[in-house]
């Protein structure tokens, strides 16, 4: 073997070695500290769940809930109440509010006890509220019980996930 494809095989070997290296550390960073949250992306979600809470239309206005039948006194808003997140508020409008830690869940929680598809809130068709765990591996909580099936949220009740409570709010 001639000694340039020698320098070259062992230029190679040791160019493979430092990728191996490199994505080891990458690894080890992301177990570590976890999914990068940016604060950019948290603000933009947290103007956007905002913003139709202050242009409110009259109540007669507001948007009917999935099945068409308004009721006096449900909820309007998701309240996140304790956890890093603490304040943000969600606009109830009928759609499905995902939680967990991924970027695209409608909260992104940056916890490391959330699963990165944890769990849902969305609307039945009676307009209640209801909360399913996506099969989360420290399970969500509605009032200390731990939820196996979707369940009727109340007002006012706590949906602990890791260290993030959220309850619904008029």
């Amino acid at each position: 073997m001639s000694e340039l494809t020698l320098t070259v095989m062992r230029l190679g070997f040791l160019a493979v070695l430092w990728l191996f290296v490199i994505v080891a550390v990458q690894v080890i960073r992301s177990d570590l500290f976890g999914t990068r949250v940016t604060q950019r992306g948290s603000r933009r979600d947290a103007g956007r769940a905002q913003q139709p809470a202050r242009q409110a239309a009259p109540p007669q206005q507001r948007q009917q809930p999935a099945g068409g039948r308004g009721r006096r006194g449900a909820p309007t808003k998701l309240v996140v109440t304790e956890g890093t997140l603490t304040g943000t508020t969600v606009a109830l409008q009928g759609q499905t509010i995902t939680l967990g830690r991924a970027h695209d869940s409608t909260i992104v929680l940056d916890d490391d006890y959330a699963s990165s598809r944890h769990a849902r809130i969305y609307p039945d068709r009676d307009g209640q509220w209801i909360v399913e765990d996506l099969g989360s591996t420290n399970g969500t909580y509605l009032d200390r019980t731990r939820l196996t099936t979707p369940t009727p949220i109340s007002p006012g009740a706590p949906i602990r996930i890791g260290k993030t409570v959220i309850e619904l709010r008029k």
